[in-house]
Parts: C-alpha cells; structure tokens; sequence
C-alpha cells in the first residue's frame, strides 16, 4: 500500500498544488516517474475534476506545455475563525479564495451550542447567495480559541470555558454537510495563512494573536509546529506575572495581566462599559488615556515575555495579529521595543515584529487552507482515484 500512494495521483496533486511543478516536463523532472505512469495519474486526477488544463506555458521551441491547476470551481470550503468575543466565517473556492463572508460579536463565552447554530445559518444564508447548497461545500475548516488534540481532533480538557471540554466540532454541522472536517486552535489557523500568503518569503516565524487572550504559535521551517500532541504554543500561561487570577484558574500568568480580558477588567473598574476587544480599540482609537495607557503596558509585557521565545527559536519574524493588534501603536511599537531591547544579539539580528499582513481574514484563510489541505491529503486522493 505504501508503495501505490508514493506513486499514487495524490504526489501529482501536491505538486500543482504548491506550485512545485505544474506542466508535464516539470512533474516529470521533480518526480522521476515515466511519462506513461504520470500520464496515468494525471488522466486519473483530470477525469475526478480535481484538476483542470490551466493553459499552456511557454516552450523554448516547438509544442508548449501543458499547465495544471486545481479545478477550483469543482467545489466550495467553508472556514470558522472562533475567538474569545468575535467570530468570523467565510465561504471561499477550493483554493481558498475568499467568495462571501461575514462576522458578529459572539464567541467563547456563549459556547459551541450558540456559536456553530449562529455559524450554520450564516452558511445557509451565504451559501444562498451564492446560488449554491449544502451539497457543494467539500470541506470545513474551523479554528477554535482553546488547545485540539491532534490524534482524535477533539478539543482538550480543560478549556478555558468547560463548554468547550472535548468537543467534536463536526457533531455541530447538520448530516447533510458531506465534508472534510479540519479543526485546530484560532492561532495556528492564523499562522499557516501568514506563512502562506502573508509572509511566505520567511520560513521561521512566531505569530501571536491577541484579542481577549493571548495565543501563540511557531512555524519552524515553513510548516506550524504543534508538538506531539497539539499543545504548542502556551505561552500566555507562563508563571512569573504577579499574583493576579487568570481565566485557567492559575495565579500570575501573562493572560492574567496583558491579554484583552485584563485590559478588560481594568477598563471596567475604572467605569467604562467594555464587553469585547473591538470595544477596546474603539476607544484607544478615541484617544482615551486609561486604554492607551493599558494597552501600552499590555504590549510591553507581551514584548517581555517574547524575549524568551526569540531566544530559543531564532524567528526571522514575529507577527501579531488579532483584534487588539488593530489599536496599532502605541500598543504594537511597545511591544516591539521591548522585545527588541533585551533579545540577544544573535537571535536578534535582523529580527522584525510586524502586524499581520492579512488582518481580520487572516484566521478565515488559514481555516479554509486546513480544510484544503484536509481534502486534497496526498493519501486520500491517491484512494480515491486509484
């Protein structure tokens, strides 16, 4: 069996897909196979309508060749980007080009019952306005604000909300929903589309999200790192932060003191009427001292704690996104010079800490590119065609 999938159309897709080879000669060249065994494959792949003739490429004399490309209009992805007050869902083709999308303010808190029933009839809604069905969506991506264990695709125990304590997000879309389902936390979705398409020049990366918490992950060269079972990446539940509760029930954690919900806290014990991160930019974006101020302190605790982080991995990057990231400075440069000014001069050298380039759809791309990558698994496609 082994030996069919190494040979089988699933090799063939990867490598259009990617953009690695594309044309007859380049699949040829980049596999080793003979023209009649990848002839095969690629009438197998074409005859599915997973791919399609793209158009022709220039050839250095006589016949020019064949280009491949995914069929992107065979289907339709569906992507969920949870976050701790904010929630954002897309329908995209199937190389995640984003078609319709929408938004609301509801999240975590109101847990998985809430969130994917308000998710279910936006998509029907979408889905209507695009003249299509249920029927046409091949896969679902959904990025969640809590750690997926990586062997069961289960959310583990605990989340930060016991709501969310080993949920399977598939039981939450209706039967006729016949799609590849891909779920991973809210920041790694994030990472894989600022890798991809936001910043693919750069292989090793750290990308934060900052909205109500604080998530963290790692690409290590070109891929997202999530370690043997998915838990990569706590880094907002360091211990060395003070005494104050954090929302995993610990004391002294960087949540605790630098994430939208302590800002949050604050803001309200001061008098002001905040319930979400959007409400906090909102006001920052006013001009109001006390936000600019926590928002100020916020970021250079967050900078602190990444000093670390840039030390034992080396980034060429890190990028914060999220929704706090859309206060902008002075949030962003304290945090940026405060990592900065203490890393070491040889993991800092050249090190830059930038906002997301992709922004609010950052998460919604990564979600239909896990859902992507899910339907289009080498293996998986090499049985269905064989």
């Amino acid at each position: 069996m082994a030996r069919a999938m190494s040979t089988g159309s699933g090799v063939v897709l990867d490598l259009i897909r990617t953009g690695a080879a594309t044309t007859r000669p380049a699949l040829i060249d980049e596999l080793g196979w003979s023209r009649i065994t990848l002839a095969r494959r690629l009438d197998e792949l074409l005859a599915a309508g997973i791919i399609m003739v793209a158009g022709q490429t220039d050839s250095r004399g006589g016949r020019p060749a064949e280009s491949f490309a995914i069929n992107k209009d065979a289907g339709l992805l569906l992507s969920v980007d949870i976050g701790g007050s904010h929630t954002r869902v897309a329908v995209t083709d199937l190389v995640s080009t984003i078609l319709i999308e929408d938004e609301a303010d509801i999240g975590l808190w109101e847990g998985p019952d809430t969130v994917f029933t308000w998710a279910n009839q936006v998509f029907d809604y979408l889905l209507r306005r695009l003249g299509k069905t249920r029927a046409d969506v091949r896969g679902i991506g959904v990025g969640v604000p809590g750690p997926v264990d990586a062997a069961t695709g289960r959310l583990a125990a605990p989340q930060i909300d016991a709501q969310w304590n080993d949920v399977l997000v598939q039981n939450y879309f209706p039967a006729d929903f016949v799609a590849i389902f891909a779920v991973d936390r809210d920041v790694n979705i994030m990472a894989v589309a600022e890798s991809r398409l936001g910043w693919p020049e750069n292989r090793d990366l750290t990308v934060l999200k900052v909205g109500l918490g604080i998530g963290c992950a790692f690409v290590l060269d070109g891929r997202v790192y999530r370690g043997a079972r998915g838990g990569a990446g706590d880094f907002s539940h360091s211990f060395r932060y003070g005494t104050e509760l954090c929302s995993c029930g610990q004391h002294g954690c960087l949540e605790a003191v630098a994430s939208g919900y302590a800002i949050r806290r604050e803001l309200n014990a001061l008098g002001y009427r905040i319930r979400t991160t959007g409400d906090i930019v909102a006001l920052s974006r006013m001009g109001s001292p006390d936000a600019v101020r926590l928002l100020t302190a916020a970021g250079a605790e967050i900078g602190q704690a990444l000093i670390d982080v840039a030390g034992l991995l080396n980034p060429a990057m890190i990028i914060i996104g999220g929704q706090l990231a859309e206060a902008g400075d002075p949030y962003l440069s304290s945090l940026r010079d405060a990592v900065l000014a203490r890393v070491r001069a040889f993991s800092g050298a050249g090190l830059t800490v930038e906002p997301s380039r992709l922004g609010k759809k950052a998460g919604v791309l990564g979600a239909s590119l896990i859902a992507q990558d899910a339907l289009f698994d080498a293996d998986r496609i090499s049985r269905l065609t064989r």
